[in-house]
């Protein structure tokens, strides 16, 4: 079969490799209708995010049919249109009962979150940007697609969506709240949704895309250019000196310095230079493709810098375990609320799918561009360069 493959920094190809074969009584095979390329893929195209092996399928979010159960797997038929979460947990352990299912301790016991074309960190589950797929603990990790809900909105199901909302429940977010998010990229876009669906009074969308915050300010987020003006200036002033109640970092280590305007010359006349040379070196992104980021410790850095006294900042951006400096301090001195995590897709797709089945949210209508899987390269190129409409490239393998 054709899939998406890893093959080294910078370096990915769509390539033949073998089909997949049921493993285990859990398992599942689908044959893959529709995936898609995140962020996250592109962390590890770039080199951001290491470990990756090469070889490695990539890709963790999409929707299929299923061609063949394990004995195991008792609420699936074959032939059902299913949504794949993400992150693979078993529902047996402490930690799935408990609905943290990224923390599943029985199918990482290594630690960490397991999910689908990753590191060996992640427990080496090859990636779902292909024709077939293997799906460990199906019963779990498959949940059968409203018939109301299409391909095009389901695969927005298997990750963005949860994500964006785990964000904004991590924030605390509820009734007249003020909100800050950073990074108008997919994760972004639904966590500003998000937000909206849990009663936030105002929301702040910060980015430098043009067509990014155009999408934002089409759900009604108060957008702020971080290129044209600073935004931790900007908010305290549209808050009366007072910040935002919640902040999301919905970025990670990827971010990127302000080329032009007031923060490129206050907010980062030499603090962030020194950072990135003492901790970061090399990371200046001059345009060329797979760049990193520059300044890695920025977005966070804002969000606390935002946030009002009392505040909570809640944290879904993908970092590394190093490769950036907290500022603990300023955050101690604020008395903030600090929460960071993967999300636990199973626990929110169900609740996300009904919302789109009724027609309360339409995903499509936030991020989607469609592309053929023999495409999958030029629109990885496209997404990682923030061209135009590719805010959430979905890629269709019989296209």
């Amino acid at each position: 079969m054709k899939a998406v493959v890893f093959r080294g920094t910078g370096d990915i190809g769509l390539e033949e490799v073998p089909e997949p074969r049921l493993a285990a009584p859990t398992d599942a095979l689908i044959r893959v209708t529709r995936s898609a390329i995140c962020g996250t893929d592109l962390h590890f195209v770039r080199g951001t995010v290491e470990g990756m092996a090469p070889g490695t399928i990539l890709g963790h979010e999409a929707v299929g049919i299923v061609e063949e159960l394990g004995e195991e797997v008792r609420n699936l038929r074959e032939g059902d249109r299913v949504v794949v979460a993400s992150t693979i947990a078993c529902g047996a352990c402490a930690y799935c009962r408990d609905g943290l299912f990224s923390q599943c301790d029985t199918v990482n016991p290594s630690g960490g979150t397991a999910y689908f074309g990753g590191p060996p960190s992640s427990g080496s589950f090859p990636g779902l940007q292909a024709e077939r797929a293997r799906i460990p603990f199906a019963h779990v990790g498959l949940v059968k697609l409203d018939e109301r809900v299409s391909d095009a909105q389901g695969v927005l199901l298997s990750d963005i969506f949860p994500t964006g909302y785990f964000a904004a429940e991590l924030a605390h977010v509820h009734s007249g709240r003020t909100v800050a998010v950073f990074g108008c990229g997919p994760v972004g876009q639904f966590a500003i949704a998000s937000a909206k669906l849990l009663g936030a009074g105002r929301i702040f969308a910060i980015d430098n895309v043009p067509t990014r915050l155009d999408v934002a300010r089409e759900q009604g987020a108060e957008t702020i250019d971080f290129d044209e003006e600073d935004p931790v200036a900007m908010i305290r002033e549209m808050t009366n000196g007072i910040g935002v109640d919640r902040a999301i970092d919905a970025v990670g280590i990827d971010a990127m310095r302000p080329r032009d305007g007031s923060a490129a010359t206050e907010q980062l006349g030499g603090r962030f230079d020194a950072e990135l040379a003492e901790i970061a070196p090399g990371r200046i992104r001059d345009g060329a493709q797979w760049s990193p980021g520059d300044a890695p410790s920025l977005v966070f850095t804002w969000a606390i810098e935002a946030l009002a006294k009392g505040g909570t900042l809640s944290i879904v951006g993908v970092y590394p375990p190093s490769d950036c400096s907290f500022p603990i301090g300023l955050a101690l001195g604020k008395n903030l609320s600090i929460r960071a995590g993967n999300c636990d897709h199973r626990r929110y797709i169900p609740m996300l799918m009904e919302k789109v089945a009724t027609g309360v949210v339409d995903p499509v209508r936030i991020a989607i561009h469609t592309a053929p899987l023999t495409s999958a390269i030029d629109a990885y190129h496209a997404f990682d360069a923030h061209r135009g409409e590719w805010l959430k490239p979905e890629l269709q393998p019989n296209a």
